[in-house]
């Protein structure tokens, strides 16, 4: 899943797609680089990011989910409010991704359940004004699990498929780092909830940290993309139904190199020519 946040604020690019037609082009670049969903949000999720009104998150989606779904594009759209996923829906959208997971718009649950659109249901336990005063856990993969477990009955008791719901713990949602880590450690506790999980740990503020000291500035979220990479292969070799990322090759990079080395043969032809070719193509 390729991000393009047609928000003013957003954390990762700062606002660099927030024009439509910028927006636009760059879910098509996404898409030929390889993205097989393209994730069109109008409101940033980032810590302390206020709300834009239901009219502007509107004006800034619907172009760019319809221009890219009449080009064939596999559009998401990434919302909380009900209203807007039912308009992105008629504009082409063929999936749902609420980082809510239908506790911020009660009326989000019934429009997925009568359009029959896929869902995607994070955990989440408030707004991004004050999120990170939720993340208070005694047991963070237990308490995650329990409560996306409570939510994916809640959605499924109000007629949402089972087979159309994707869960997604929600890393950076709530969470401090060492949540973040733990979360990802044991993901096949969130897989054995027994939907398909998407795993967005894209360029967020803990990947940022890593290898520093403490005082010392985070790394620019554009300088996260090589981490993310490493996360996403983890998460596809536990079972992640996807991945959403905001540098689409480096992630596909990672994850073709390591299908390469577990799915790699061996014959004497192939043994002759590795060698050859080593000694006459590899630099010191």
């Amino acid at each position: 899943m390729g991000v393009v946040n047609v928000t003013p604020d957003s954390f990762s690019d700062g606002g660099e797609w927030f024009e439509p037609s910028a927006a636009i082009a760059h879910g098509l670049e996404l898409v030929a680089q390889g993205a097989d969903l393209v994730d069109v949000g109008g409101e940033s999720t980032r810590p302390g990011a206020q709300r834009p009104s239901v009219e502007e998150e509107l004006r800034r989606v619907l172009p760019v989910v319809e221009a890219l779904s009449h080009q064939g594009v596999a559009v998401s759209v990434d919302t909380m409010r009900a209203q807007v996923a039912e308009q992105a829906l008629r504009a082409g959208a063929a999936v749902v991704n609420d980082v809510s997971g239908g506790l911020a718009d009660d009326a989000m649950v019934g429009v997925v359940a009568r359009t029959g659109a896929p869902y995607i249901a994070m955990h989440w336990r408030g707004h991004s004004t004050d999120m990170q005063s939720r993340a208070v856990y005694e047991d963070v993969v237990a308490e995650v699990c329990a409560e996306l477990a409570e939510r994916a009955r809640v959605i499924m008791d109000a007629g949402v498929d089972a087979d159309r719901l994707v869960l997604d713990p929600g890393f950076g949602f709530a969470k401090l780092a060492h949540h973040n880590w733990l979360l990802l450690r044991h993901l096949d506790r969130v897989l054995d909830l027994g939907h398909p999980v998407l795993v967005g740990t894209s360029r967020k503020t803990f990947l940022g940290r890593l290898g520093l000291a403490d005082g010392e500035a985070s790394r620019p979220p554009a300088e996260r993309d090589v981490a993310t990479a490493a996360t996403s292969v983890h998460a596809a070799r536990s079972g992640a139904w996807g991945v959403r990322v905001h540098h689409v090759p480096s992630t596909l990079d990672a994850l073709r190199a390591t299908a390469a080395i577990e799915h790699a043969t061996e014959s004497t032809t192939d043994r002759t020519t590795d060698r050859t070719t080593d000694r006459t193509t590899d630099g010191g």
